[in-house]
């Protein structure tokens, strides 16, 4: 199973690339691409009211652009630099299909200035890789983990996200490994 990564209007390559490179310290190395495509963001995904995007009609152009390709054998995770959220939620920082092939995060309020603090690109960068490796679990099959140290516990808050690691506990890794058995990504 490989990771392509794609990024939405707005989204540098190089933000992409430190993600790709994340993502393969957790996965194996050369488990994961950046496409060189752009995902628009559709006009009716913008809220006015929240001054947010619907998270869903992102992840909707996300499985469309997988469904265009005639793939199977992947999972394409779209980063997005708009604030997303989901119904009864105030915000997220990403979204899966859960046992699919698509997801969707936000760098929106992964960057420590969001919360009135100084620059830190590899803070930011650390809270990406967790929000994708997170989203990736959840397009492999994975719920959401009880261990507050796994990269599959939820996060309510930016605190919560970086508490925890950017890698599986024992017990997720397990999952995956038996989901994948003979063609693991490990």
């Amino acid at each position: 199973m490989r990771v392509f990564i794609i990024g939405f209007e707005g989204v540098e390559r190089g933000i992409l690339e430190l993600i790709q490179r994340g993502v393969e310290e957790v996965l194996g190395g050369g488990t994961c691409r950046v496409l060189d495509g752009v995902l628009r963001i559709p006009d009716e995904a913008y809220n006015r009211i929240r001054r947010q995007y619907a998270s869903e009609l992102l992840l909707e152009v996300t499985s469309e652009y997988i469904m265009e390709s005639g793939r199977k054998d992947y999972i394409l995770l779209g980063v997005t630099d708009v604030d997303i959220y989901a119904p009864g939620m105030n915000y997220i920082f990403g979204l899966a299909h859960c046992s699919g092939r698509t997801a969707v995060i936000s760098l929106f309020r992964l960057r420590p200035e969001f919360y009135g603090e100084s620059s830190n690109r590899n803070l930011f960068l650390e809270r990406a890789v967790k929000e994708a490796i997170h989203e990736i679990g959840h397009a492999l099959g994975l719920k959401h983990c009880k261990n507050e140290f796994c990269v599959m516990y939820f996060s309510l808050h930016i605190g919560m996200t970086d508490r925890k690691s950017k890698f599986f506990c024992e017990g997720c890794l397990r999952k995956i490994k038996h989901i994948f058995r003979d063609n693991c990504i490990y």
